[in-house]
Parts: C-alpha cells; sequence; structure tokens
C-alpha cells in the first residue's frame, strides 16, 4: 500500500505490479508473483482499484491512510473476544496529546448527533 500511495503522491500515477515489484526490491527478498497474489488480494477487499494498461493492471488506491489504517485497526478490534477491554488498554496506551485528538473528536461526533434547539415560542 505504501508504494502505491507513494507512486500517486510523487505524481507517477498508478503503478503496475512490476512497479511495486522493482520498488520494494531493496526491502525484501519478494517474488514478482507474491507482488502480485498480494496487489490482486487488495484489490478484491476493495483497498485498491485497478484497471488494464495493456497486458498489465495499474494499481490506484481506494482509499486514504488513514482510511486504510482506520480498517486494519477495526479487523483488529474484531479478533478480540472483549472489544470493551481492548478499547479500553488502546486508550491506556495513547499519549496525552493522542488523547486530545480522541477527546476532540469524540466532542465533535457529540456535537454532531446533538439535535438543534427550538426557537422559543
Amino acid at each position: 500500500m505504501e508504494v502505491v500511495w507513494d507512486w500517486e503522491d510523487s505524481g507517477r500515477g498508478a503503478p503496475t505490479a512490476r512497479d511495486v515489484s522493482r520498488a520494494l526490491a531493496g526491502d525484501r527478498d519478494l517474488a514478482h508473483t507474491t507482488v502480485m497474489t498480494v496487489l490482486d488480494r487488495l484489490a478484491k477487499k476493495g483497498f485498491l482499484r485497478r484497471r488494464r494498461d495493456g497486458r498489465a493492471w495499474r494499481y490506484s488506491p481506494a482509499e486514504s491512510r488513514e482510511s486504510y489504517v482506520t480498517e486494519l485497526m477495526l479487523g483488529a478490534l474484531n479478533e478480540t473476544g472483549d472489544r470493551d477491554a481492548a478499547l479500553a488498554h488502546f486508550v491506556r496506551s495513547v499519549s496525552r496529546d493522542e488523547m486530545d485528538v480522541i477527546r476532540q473528536a469524540l466532542a465533535d461526533l457529540t456535537a454532531d448527533r446533538t439535535p438543534p434547539k427550538e426557537p422559543p415560542a
């Protein structure tokens, strides 16, 4: 996903599986078929979009990094038997600055759900 986002951010357009393989070559010893399989699975799960370009597929992110990480976090949360305990443990493990972000997000969410006040009669 990072390679695909980086390609998009750099203005190079959507990479092919070969482009992704080359980008990962310095970091990992991965077979090209492995990269193709992972990209295909990410596309089937809706994290990537793909379009044909000759015989190759070009991949682009379906979501932002933040949306993707959110899905990963929710998936991990679904793996626990006790979501409340996992959430409580997570909140206890964040920094004060991150806690402030969580508080603000909750305040904004609560404000969005508060019905507007009726004008006095």
